[in-house]
């Protein structure tokens, strides 16, 4: 089933998901759903509450930026009940944007390198570290389970200036190629 992505202003966004355990009902069919959804929308990435749930898990393939990067070829993994649990003090910049921010893209700087403990579909435990542009895209998508959206994260005065197109966005003026709903 393909998921309707929630656009910005929308509540569930500014939410911190909750903790889920492997009896979750219908993980299984959800995660697939999450893929299924995440593939139509042309997402690397794609959290829970993107899609309406409020729970500790989202779905990264990294293999659309292959080319450009090459360690994410095989990057593909499901992530549930992760914990940022370190970052490095090096930042690094670039451009992000988000499926529930249609057409709207910022630089963002984030930590160069993160650990992560996390449990995969099967409820294995793992405890990694990440750099360059997995690192990116698993904040990016970890601060989606954190209520948290990647437009908070920009300069200040930016911030201000995104105010209109924001409001925008919450009110429908976009045009995207995918299911959306928009805030109530």
């Amino acid at each position: 089933m393909i998921y309707p992505i929630m656009i910005y202003g929308t509540p569930i966004l500014r939410k911190v998901a909750e903790k889920i355990d492997k009896n979750y009902p219908g993980l299984k069919e959800f995660v697939d759903d999450m893929w299924e959804t995440m593939y139509q929308s042309d997402g690397l990435g794609l959290a829970a509450p993107q899609v309406g749930k409020s729970i500790r898990l989202f779905v990264i393939d990294g293999a659309p930026l292959e080319e450009d990067e090459p360690e994410l070829k095989d990057f593909k993994r499901v992530f549930i009940n992760a914990k940022i649990i370190e970052s490095s003090i090096e930042n690094a910049s670039q451009n992000e944007g988000c499926l529930s921010i249609p057409n709207l893209r910022e630089e963002v700087s984030r930590p160069a390198k993160i650990r992560i403990e996390y449990y995969d579909e099967h409820f294995n435990h793992y405890d990694e570290w990440y750099g360059g542009m997995a690192a990116r895209v698993i904040q990016h998508e970890y601060d989606h389970i954190e209520g948290v959206l990647f437009t908070d994260k920009v300069a200040p005065l930016k911030k201000r200036l995104l105010k209109g197109k924001l409001s925008a966005i919450s009110k429908g003026k976009f045009s995207v190629d995918y299911k959306f709903r928009l805030p109530k």
